[in-house]
C-alpha cells in the first residue's frame, strides 16, 4: 500500500480550489447569458420615473414588462405599455455624475443582465387608448373618449380632481395611422402623453416598433405586489375601426 507524500497533498487541494473556482465562474457566466437572454427577449424590469400613471403606476414602483408574449398576441386596448421615447417626448437627458468607476461597471453589468433598471428614464410608461385605425375623440357632452363613435368609461382608473369626471381637458380628435398607437396618461391632468405632442412630426403617435413591452407585474414596493390591470372590459363596446 502507498501513501501520499506531504507535497502531494497541498498540490492537490490547489487543483480542487481552482476545480471549484472554474466551475462556479462557468455558473455566474451561464446566469449571466440567461439573464441577459431572458431580459432582451422575455421580461425586463423598469421603474416608474413620474407620476404620469397614477393612480395605477406610482413614482418609484417597479414593474416587469413582458416583451415575448405580445410579438405573438399584438396588443389591446387598455394595456400599460412601456416603450422608448418616438422622439422629443422627453427632455434632453442631462446625465448624472458619474459614481465610482467600480460601482459604475457593476451598474453597467446589472443593466445588461436585466437586473438593474438605470435606462428606465430613457423611456416612458402609458396606457394604449387608440389601435392602428381607430377614430379617437375627446369629450362628449359626459366628458368621455369615444373610440369608433363608442364611448369609453374610465373612470375606474383615470387620476382626476374630486368632482372632475372629464378624461381630457385638452380636446382632440385623431384617426391612428397603421403601425402606430395612440397612448395616454391615467395621471390625465399631469401627464405629457400623446396630447402634448400633436405638434410634433409623429403627430403624438406611437410606432409600434417603439414599444418595448407590456407592463404586467409590479415587484415593488411589497405592499403594492401583484398584477397591472389593462382595464380591458372598459373598450369591450368599441367597433373595429372602419
Amino acid at each position: 500500500m502507498t501513501t501520499e507524500s506531504a507535497p502531494d497533498v497541498p498540490q492537490k487541494r490547489h487543483r480542487g480550489f481552482l476545480v471549484f473556482l472554474r466551475d462556479v465562474l462557468i455558473i455566474i457566466v451561464i446566469a449571466a447569458l440567461v439573464s441577459f437572454l431572458v431580459k432582451t427577449f422575455v421580461v425586463r424590469s423598469f421603474y416608474i420615473p413620474s407620476a404620469s400613471m397614477e393612480k395605477t403606476l406610482l413614482v418609484n414602483d417597479r414593474i416587469l414588462v413582458d416583451e415575448l408574449t405580445p410579438r405573438w398576441t399584438g396588443y389591446e386596448r387598455g394595456d400599460v405599455l412601456v416603450f422608448s421615447d418616438p422622439g422629443g417626448w422627453l427632455p434632453p437627458h442631462v446625465k448624472s455624475p458619474d459614481g465610482p468607476p467600480l460601482l459604475e461597471a457593476i451598474d453597467t453589468v446589472l443593466t445588461l443582465i436585466g437586473i438593474s433598471s438605470s435606462d428606465s428614464e430613457d423611456h416612458l410608461v402609458k396606457r394604449l387608448i387608440g389601435m392602428p385605425g381607430d377614430h379617437v375623440v375627446c369629450c362628449n357632452s359626459l366628458g368621455q373618449i369615444e373610440i369608433n363613435g363608442a364611448p369609453i368609461d374610465e373612470l375606474s382608473y383615470l387620476n382626476l380632481p374630486q368632482g372632475d369626471t372629464q378624461a381630457s381637458n385638452e380636446p382632440f380628435d385623431v384617426t391612428v395611422p397603421e403601425d402606430s398607437l395612440w397612448m395616454l396618461g391615467d395621471n390625465r391632468d399631469r401627464s405629457q402623453d400623446a396630447r402634448a405632442h400633436l405638434d410634433l412630426p409623429s403627430g403624438g403617435f406611437v410606432p409600434i416598433d417603439d414599444v418595448v413591452g407590456k407592463a404586467f407585474f409590479m415587484t415593488w414596493p411589497l405592499n403594492r405586489i401583484g398584477t397591472i390591470d389593462g382595464h380591458h372590459d372598459i373598450f369591450n363596446g368599441v367597433p373595429e375601426p372602419e
